[in-house]
């Protein structure tokens, strides 16, 4: 019974769901999956609290959309303490590996007769197994060494209904919390997840972001990532070079081995400033088990979420650092403007939004730019945008994110830098100086000649309303803004005295003519004197009603 309570609480009686056909996304499976992970709840006495290894525990049988959860987590020393994010680093590469018979039969339904013509021979030993897929290490029939990324069995179809599940409660919480107290959209926080899902179980799309991404870096002698075979991948398979070397977060090898950590933040980090600001493809989910060093290079394993921005949004964020650095709020607020997808001009309070990007940029002018937290700062500035009614792009959330992961990623090779002193100085180094007075004097001449086109028009008007005046032709309309409300209340306080006025008048005239009423009563009353109190009754109820209810 409370189980049945909790799901019509959250969920009520029905609900259009999108791809109920593909996903069985319908009210009986939303509430089997929500009755189970009730269950796994349960199980833990989540109520009760839980040691590290119980949180990742459950994490892990909660199925893969909390892993995800978790493996984001791990990166966040600030959110969790040092014992959970340990444990739950342990998500990023370990998860209970499938039976190579499950693996198998996976792969025949996807390749058939020609599975064993394909692969000469495939490792029943996963060399990872991980929430979404597992993978296993093969041999083509041309001799070359692969990987074979094989997607877990029913794994999209959990992964949907969980987002679905969030898609409703956001729903539900963003009509319950009054609009500007929603310092979060969840309703869009949820929509970017399921984009995210969408593209991170299509492992055909992860074949075209390893393509581009070796594509883009491959003039750095530093970055990496497998060369894909597209020919054989699937939405459901991904084969790809096999690579071999050490774990981003195994430290202690990376030393044993020779390399310099601080050398391999500070490449990590220049490297993510140029994915963002130059090729506009950066990966939106750099954690540690997504990265290994071999060869001396930085390689990217994993693929499946990346984020793009197009060149009118990567000139945007670099202004927007920028304006960051120069401590310029009205800098940030016109590339804020420029950079939204929706505003409504209508309800956008400049002044305010102007005022509160001053009192977030004083917060952080004691920070040098080794300090900043960059992360946090996108986080503040969409609070402030959503709280104007300023959308922005998602692909400024997939920078948020990125850059939030990969600072806890290099967090142990970097004492005395971070993202945004390195975004900062890329800008620099890549602006050229030339090309910056060129556009100082485009935009002064643009300037100017706006100014005086402006000019010209306001002395038309000027003349045309002067000649309006001396002929008596001019006739101005005034508004008093904000005076709805005063009237407003006139308006009630003037119903309240008229309806007592009728209310004095019916009760004056029934007992005026009660002495004379006919043969006909009610109750000892004469009957148009009845009906007259009893009129001046029920009026004089919605008065007293009236006036509690506005106080």
């Amino acid at each position: 019974m409370a189980n049945n309570t909790l799901i019509n609480h959250f969920f009520g009686q029905s609900g259009e769901l999108e791809h109920e056909d593909r996903f069985d996304l319908t009210r009986k499976s939303r509430n089997r999956r929500l009755r189970e992970i009730e269950s796994i709840l349960a199980r833990h006495h989540v109520l009760r609290g839980f040691t590290p290894v119980e949180f990742r525990q459950m994490l892990e049988e909660l199925g893969p959309s909390f892993v995800k959860i978790g493996q984001t987590l791990s990166t966040r020393s600030e959110i969790l303490p040092k014992a959970y994010c340990d444990e739950l680093k342990k998500l990023q590469t370990d998860s209970n590996p499938l039976s190579f018979e499950l693996v198998r039969e996976a792969l025949e339904a996807i390749y058939g007769d020609k599975l064993d013509e394909t692969f000469v021979s495939i490792d029943p030993e996963p060399l990872g197994s991980a929430s979404l897929a597992q993978v296993h290490k093969a041999v083509l029939a041309n001799g070359d060494v692969v990987a074979i990324k094989v997607q877990r069995p029913g794994v999209k179809a959990t992964m949907a209904q969980d987002i679905d599940i969030m898609r409703i409660m956001a729903k539900r919480a963003t009509r319950a919390l009054p609009k500007d107290m929603q310092m979060l959209d969840f309703s869009d926080v949820v929509e970017e997840m399921w984009r995210t899902f969408l593209e991170e179980t299509d492992f055909e799309v992860e074949a075209e972001n390893l393509r581009l991404f070796r594509e883009y870096n491959k003039d750095v002698a530093f970055i990496d990532c497998p060369k894909v075979y597209p020919e054989l991948c699937s939405e459901y398979c991904l084969v790809m070079e096999y690579v071999d070397g050490i774990p981003i977060y195994d430290r202690a090898q990376l030393v044993a081995a020779g390399y310099d950590l601080e050398e391999i933040g500070t490449k990590m980090l220049d490297n993510y400033a140029t994915q963002i600001l130059d090729h506009g493809f950066f990966h939106a989910d750099p954690h540690p088990g997504n990265i290994i060093v071999r060869n001396n290079k930085i390689t990217y394993i994993d693929l499946g979420v990346m984020g793009r921005l197009t060149p009118a949004e990567r000139a945007g964020f670099g202004t927007i650092v920028a304006a960051v650095g120069a401590q310029d709020p009205g800098r940030l607020k016109d590339a804020l403007l420029s950079f939204a997808v929706q505003k409504d001009n209508a309800v956008i309070d400049h002044s305010r939004m102007l005022a509160d990007l001053d009192l977030l940029l004083a917060s952080y002018a004691s920070c040098d730019v080794a300090d900043l937290d960059m992360g946090q700062l996108l986080a503040d500035v969409m609070n402030i945008t959503r709280m104007c009614q300023v959308t922005l792009p998602t692909s400024i959330t997939n920078i948020s994110r990125g850059i939030v992961t990969i600072e806890g990623t290099v967090a142990g090779f970097i004492e005395n830098s971070n993202i945004a002193k390195i975004i900062s100085d890329h800008i620099k180094r890549t602006s050229d100086p030339f090309e910056i007075t060129r556009d100082f004097v485009m935009d002064a001449v643009a300037d100017l000649r706006k100014a005086s086109d402006g000019a010209m028009q306001a002395a038309s008007y000027s003349g045309e309303a002067l000649r309006m005046l001396t002929r008596g032709q001019l006739k101005v309309n005034m508004e008093m803004l904000g005076a709805e409300a005063p009237l407003l209340g006139a308006s009630r306080i003037m119903n309240r005295l008229a309806m007592a006025v009728i209310i004095a008048g019916l009760f004056i005239g029934s007992s005026i003519i009660a002495p004379y009423g006919g043969d006909f009563d009610i109750f000892g009353v004469p009957f148009v004197s009845f009906f007259g109190f009893l009129g001046a009754f029920v009026l004089s109820v919605w008065v007293v009603i009236d006036i509690w209810r506005h106080h």
